[in-house]
């Protein structure tokens, strides 16, 4: 077993030296060429602005109802909703005991909202 004295180890033996190209160090000019074409590189050419996510008012596409549907599809204490309609998942999770909300059904049952769930056709 090696000692471990002053020796320094695997570190006095395999002594690290810094790569130096033979000209000398690098100008600080030359590496901020390199940033600015770099920061310019990704805006260049585009003439359009990204508007802020929370500038975007996604409520807009779809009523109160739609909105609490979707927080039944998100809700994953009814069972996966993927490849099933919204009132198929809501008769699976009662038929199991996982007891889905009441009005569920009754919207779902008017027909007057979407019976897809929210995942339907994304994934």
């Amino acid at each position: 077993m090696a000692s471990r004295g002053r020796g320094g180890g695997l570190g006095v033996v395999y002594r690290q030296k810094k790569k130096s190209s033979g000209g000398g160090a690098v100008s600080k000019k030359a590496s901020s060429t390199t940033t600015k074409n770099k920061k310019s590189s990704t805006t260049f050419g585009s003439d359009v602005t990204q508007p802020k996510a929370s500038s975007l008012d996604l409520k807009d596409d779809y009523d109160e109802q739609e909105e609490v549907l979707r927080q039944f599809d998100m809700n994953m204490a009814y069972g996966p909703c993927i490849g099933l309609t919204r009132l198929a998942r809501w008769e699976r999770a009662n038929k199991l005991g996982l007891n889905p909300p009441e009005h569920i059904e009754g919207l779902l049952k008017e027909g007057k909202v979407g019976f897809e769930c929210l995942w339907d056709g994304r994934v």
